[in-house]
């Protein structure tokens, strides 16, 4: 019954991955005529000590790491505050709980086409149409996503607002399994609200707020298709915005470099195994018993 599981995975996670490793060994380029040559684990110290690669690379991952470090607590907890209102047995709350959703199934294509209306600079931008209203065209328009200020602020706050509503829909699912009873023993008991959401709402999904958060922390480190479309069509910072991945697809695409590439994703790949071992061990799942 697992054999067509276990398949897929061999066919689409372990022989890509494998791959990958012995590319990454190789000074190989997609249209090169001649035999690839093997060059160690020449790519690897390139990455960290080649003075115009590894500031690329660096910069890469410094900006991976502020992304991650914004985008995972920031974004459960607004998922974990959305999924508790939208909780409660209210009318209208099927429309609140699709409002809140709709972002998710939208092509982060079009969602990162919408953010750019939202972030164009000058007074065509909607955000600094909107400030200037606010101010009293006090504040000049800002370059949101050209400012190595702001650039990478933007792809957070798009990141979130687009994500966020998928964290809430797996939550509010273990909200719904919680036993009603629970709740009216702690209001028998006096108990107030903050003492309901902190010895049984956390609890009775604890193992679903790890399973939540180590998700994040993987989406978080492969964030890709909004930095590329926002570099490519809206002008953003590509030194303030660039991540692991889009640094890894623009060594095939735009230098032909494949064994580069192939080591920038074997690195990702152990910082991501690295971040969610220790994050199992920091949240170690266990019953509610």
């Amino acid at each position: 019954m697992s054999a067509p599981a276990i398949i897929g995975l061999i066919a689409f996670v372990a022989v890509p991955f494998i791959t990958a490793i012995v590319l990454s060994l190789y000074n190989v380029q997609a249209d090169m005529a001649r035999e690839p040559r093997f060059w160690g684990f020449t790519h690897y110290i390139r990455l960290f000590t080649d003075p115009i690669l590894s500031g690329t690379f660096l910069r890469s991952l410094l900006n991976n790491l502020v992304f991650a470090l914004v985008v995972i607590p920031v974004q459960t907890g607004l998922a974990l505050v959305l999924a508790v209102l939208l909780n409660r047995k209210l009318r209208g709350m099927k429309f609140f709980r699709t409002f809140f959703f709709m972002p998710v199934v939208f092509p982060m294509a079009l969602v990162a086409v919408i953010w750019r209306l939202i972030l164009e600079r000058g007074d065509d931008g909607l955000l600094n149409a909107s400030v200037s209203v606010i101010t009293g065209g006090l504040v000049p328009a800002h370059d949101w996503l050209g400012s190595s200020a702001t650039a990478l602020g933007s792809v957070i706050l798009l990141s979130i607002w687009q994500g966020v509503g998928f964290q809430m829909v797996i939550l509010l699912a273990a909200l719904q399994e919680i036993p009603e009873e629970r709740y009216e023993a702690a209001r028998l008991d006096r108990a107030n609200g903050w003492q309901q959401f902190r010895h049984i709402t956390i609890p009775g999904i604890r193992n679903t707020l790890i399973f939540v958060t180590l998700l994040t922390t993987i989406l978080a480190f492969r964030v890709y298709d909004q930095v590329y479309i926002l570099i490519r069509t809206a002008g953003a910072n590509e030194e303030a915005t660039q991540t692991l991945l889009y640094t890894g697809t623009k060594a095939i695409f735009s230098e032909n470099n494949l064994g580069r590439a192939s080591a920038i994703s074997v690195v990702l790949f152990v910082i991501i195994v690295i971040i969610t071992l220790v994050q199992r061990g920091l949240l170690r799942q266990r019953s509610e018993g």
